[in-house]
């Protein structure tokens, strides 16, 4: 019967490698055409890749933890031939199978919930558990199976606090690498350990992976590609605040939370208008400026797993109200780990808030290729100046940096005083929003 090597496709717009995070498949599966067959994880989100015909999978290729360059083979297929059998009736590859758990464990008490093992007739929870990235990555690195962890998250979802959990009722550790031994999980060359007089190691050692290796590649990719400089001033969000607070009830009428970065977002749009220039990306290998006829706004979003930035899409086109709805469905999509790879695509400009933890100032390292981000720090109460008189105003300051072989300091610093003007007099940025 032939036989068709299934490649990874090109799954989006500069993403050229993925790191392979589950296979959801085995050989002997009988696959039919859209079906999942694995969960890759690339710079810009954990995808789900579909098998594009049907057939039997005769071989797959690659373990979790691996980088598979774009047109390697996935796996082969071969075609028209009999089913093996249904992908449920076998757990995926490069897991080795387990023993049946115990139908009951000893209860533990020091401070991790409860979780009972596997039923005796069943060898593992779900053949196919639901985990974020951060989880699954906290199971290899601790030698565990999901398959045999009880969720306890919604939908049947697997926890952190489950994989721990699944530890506490007898599942055997991590093993450590003995000192002066190479750790077979992570290649490399060999690295001794210090150890205290019991022989207990005085340091762990966490494989860069996943999406903190991207994250890593990418900002310093950029710090040593970009030639940053950083602008930070103040600005009085006194209005800005009050502004909200009226509009806030209004918004949730409307099916929105409306927090202070959608007006930040609309603002940043406005002052890019006025300087288009920050709205362009370098292109290093033609040695071009390309200027964007688009407004895609990306937002730093804190998960898990780390930093990702969605993508507020023709943020010009959007009302307050519904760039305030697109920011709640990106960021939660986020935070599950569900993003999908077009909401992480084609951003022009990116913001980045830490909220009420945005300290005083910082110098953010911008979203590569673009050529400027924005840093958003806490509001505190300071004295400032209205009409000859010093009174207590809401303070935050602004921090942008900016890639120099593009912006000139003059026209970063015009950027941003347009960006200020318009979040201290909101009243004017709404005359002006689409």
């Amino acid at each position: 019967m032939p036989r068709w090597e299934f490649k990874l496709p090109d799954i989006g717009e500069g993403v050229t490698e993925g790191e392979i995070v589950a296979w959801l498949v085995r050989p002997g599966d009988a696959v039919r055409e859209d079906q999942p067959v694995v969960e890759l994880m690339t710079d810009k989100a954990t995808v789900t890749i579909t098998a594009p015909r049907a057939g039997v999978i005769v071989e797959v290729r690659g373990r979790p933890g691996e980088i598979v360059p774009v047109h390697t083979v996935l796996a082969v297929f071969e075609l028209d031939a009999p089913a093996a059998r249904t992908p449920a009736s076998a757990p995926p590859p490069a897991a080795p199978a387990s023993p049946p758990a115990p139908a009951a464990a000893p209860p533990r008490t020091n401070g991790a919930a409860h979780v009972s093992a596997p039923p005796p007739e069943a060898e593992y929870f779900n053949d196919r558990p639901l985990a974020t990235p951060a989880t699954r990555k906290l199971a290899r690195d601790m030698n565990i199976d999901l398959r045999q962890v009880a969720p306890s998250g919604p939908q049947g979802r697997v926890t952190k606090r489950d994989v721990e959990a699944h530890v506490d009722v007898g599942e055997p550790p991590p093993v450590q690498t003995p000192p002066g031994e190479t750790d077979a999980r992570s290649p490399g060359p060999t690295v001794r350990v210090p150890a205290d007089r019991e022989g207990a190691p005085l340091e762990e050692r966490i494989p860069l992976a996943g999406l903190r290796r991207r994250i890593a590649q990418k900002m310093a990719l950029s710090k040593t590609t970009a030639a940053h400089f950083t602008f930070v001033e103040e600005c009085d969000a006194t209005e800005l605040k009050a502004t909200r607070a009226r509009l806030a009830g209004p918004a949730q009428e409307l099916g929105a939370k409306l927090t202070l970065l959608p007006f930040v977002v609309k603002a940043v749009v406005a002052a890019l208008r006025r300087h288009p220039i920050l709205n362009s990306t370098l292109d290093d290998a033609n040695q071009e400026i390309v200027l964007r006829r688009t407004y895609n706004i990306g937002v730093a979003t804190a998960t898990e797993a780390g930093l990702v930035v969605p993508v507020v899409k023709d943020a010009d086109r959007k009302s307050l109200v519904e760039v305030a709805r697109e920011i709640e469905r990106l960021a939660e999509g986020a935070r599950a780990g569900k993003s999908k790879i077009e909401d992480l695509q084609g951003s022009t400009f990116t913001i980045t808030s830490l909220g009420a933890s945005g300290g005083l100032l910082a110098t953010p390292i911008i979203n590569y290729p673009e050529v400027a981000i924005l840093g958003v720090h806490r509001i505190k109460e300071r004295p400032v100046v209205r009409a000859g008189q010093i009174v207590v105003g809401e303070v935050m300051l602004l921090s942008l940096s900016f890639d120099h072989r593009v912006v000139d300091g003059h026209v970063g610093a015009a950027f941003a005083y347009d960006v200020i003007g318009y979040l201290e007099h909101p009243d004017r940025l709404l005359l002006e929003m689409a």
